[in-house]
């Protein structure tokens, strides 16, 4: 149930490529997750409708964290107890995860990259693993893969609910050998009180890491920090300050592309050369390559070879180039929390100089279109020279008080000399853009979509508009 949600739909995969007969339903059935699941002969339903499941009499359903009371299959479920039925992290504790030595791959930011970076080394390493990735990786080929039976497995660690029956964070269920922690802030308010909330439930998966396995810690990140010692297990830290286990320095960054060096205990460990933007992302590679060589090379983990970075291509709509020419550069971003917003920004300074940065934010997510971290929005957003505020999702379904304030947004960024716009339909948004793609003051200009959904299809019209006009 869900089925076209990129984790049911990536974890229908998995389980038909395991050998079972797979189908499923959705409300919105569409591609690119539609075309993938019927190419793989998993049959997709549009609607739910308990008399087709009963007729269908499944050895299981699973049920998304979508679906909630009042979904008439839900109902017919628990009316009649005729089929057994448990959620996504469930299933794939008992049907995948239960016996794989498994990297779980948690925190706030940058678990779908750092998932897809662990799965590309370890597949370059040839030991032949596992992976579910949380969206369309270019490295690896495929965003899930069942692997050898008795693999190594990656899975990115969501701390969001199971199901509406089981409100314990996804990532409990993941059975983790190394459990990856990339960073902790606050995020998911509608399901998190505050801070502590969160780090209760990051508590509760260290915990289940056995004695021989590891947890590699964002050693720089103080609400990781705020976790304590974990005697039960052993920690290595990961990080910029000299006090870490693995240190990540001399970070460079310039238009041609990003390089660092990593050391272990000290000692020089790589250097390392690649495409990918960011100082966030040199983080998820350090993090990455700790968990995997600590996995392979436990006696002396620099023994992974790190060279094939410089080959790793990176996942779709994680700062994804959508057109480039010398006037202009469009890119897509599936930032959505204030601290991904000003990386990649800070990011983008240093790729594009004398550019005109333009950003354009969708306040979509359950907690981006609250009032609740609006300030560290503005603060963020104002590292752009100008910012277009896309409709707020839903607003209608939340008091005024508690939404999103584009204008206040707005206010704060003349403050910072940055001139900002908010529409109240996406489409009056991408007309107005459109109409400014020439370069400001004789500058090219690179304009940034934020967004962790479609954005009313704005992003794809506005870049094949600049492509056509190109």
């Amino acid at each position: 149930m869900g089925i076209c949600g990129t984790a049911m739909g990536n974890a229908a995969l998995l389980l038909r490529q395991a050998g079972h007969e797979v189908s499923g339903a959705d409300t919105g059935v569409y591609p690119p997750m539609s075309t993938v699941l019927a190419e793989a002969g998993i049959a997709i339903h549009e609607g739910y409708d308990p008399e087709r499941l009963r007729k269908l009499a499944p050895d299981l359903v699973v049920i998304g964290n979508a679906m909630s009371r009042g979904n008439p299959e839900v109902e017919w479920l628990l009316d009649t107890r005729a089929i057994l039925f448990t959620s996504l992290p469930g299933l794939l504790h008992e049907q995948v995860l239960r016996t794989r030595r498994n990297i779980v791959v948690c925190g706030t930011h940058g678990k779908t990259t750092t998932t897809a970076l662990a799965a590309f080394l370890l597949r370059e390493a040839a030991a032949d693993p596992g992976w579910l990735i949380g969206g369309v990786p270019l490295d690896p080929p495929t965003g899930t893969h069942l692997g050898a039976a008795d693999g190594p497995f990656v899975i990115e660690g969501d701390e969001y609910d199971s199901a509406f029956f089981d409100k314990r964070s996804k990532f409990i269920h993941y059975a983790p050998r190394i459990a990856v922690l990339n960073n902790l802030e606050f995020d998911h308010a509608d399901i998190f009180r505050d801070l502590v909330d969160i780090q209760r439930t990051f508590s509760h998966l260290v915990r289940i890491v056995p004695r021989s396995g590891h947890v590699v810690l964002n050693g720089d990140d103080l609400n990781l920090r705020a976790l304590g010692s974990m005697p039960w297990t052993q920690v290595v830290r990961v990080g910029l300050e000299p006090g870490n286990d693995v240190v990540l320095r001399d970070f460079v960054e310039t238009p041609a592309g990003t390089s660092f060096v990593l050391t272990w205990g000290g000692r020089e460990w790589a250097r390392i050369a690649w495409s990918l933007p960011g100082l966030f992302n040199a983080r998820n590679a350090a993090m990455a390559a700790t968990a995997v060589a600590l996995l392979l090379h436990p006696q002396d983990p620099t023994k992974l070879d790190l060279s094939a970075f410089a080959r790793f291509r990176g996942v779709k709509r994680r700062q994804e180039v959508l057109h480039s020419s010398p006037a202009l550069t469009v890119i897509e971003d599936f930032g959505h929390h204030p601290t991904a917003l000003h990386e990649t920004l800070t990011s983008l300074r240093a790729r594009f100089p004398g550019h005109t940065l333009t950003a354009v934010f969708e306040p979509r997510s359950n907690t981006a279109r609250t009032k609740v971290l609006q300030g560290g929005f503005s603060r963020a957003l104002a590292e752009a020279d100008e910012v277009y505020l896309g409709a707020v999702n839903r607003a209608e379904k939340l008091a005024e008080g508690e939404r999103f304030d584009s204008e206040a947004v707005v206010q704060h960024l003349a403050t910072a000399n940055v001139q900002g716009r908010y529409f109240s339909k996406n489409s009056d948004l991408l007309s107005a853009l459109q109409q400014a793609t020439l370069p400001a003051q004789g500058r090219p200009r690179v304009v940034v979509f934020f967004s962790n959904g479609s954005f009313d299809g704005a992003i794809a019209a506005y870049a094949q508009a600049a492509k056509a006009s190109a």
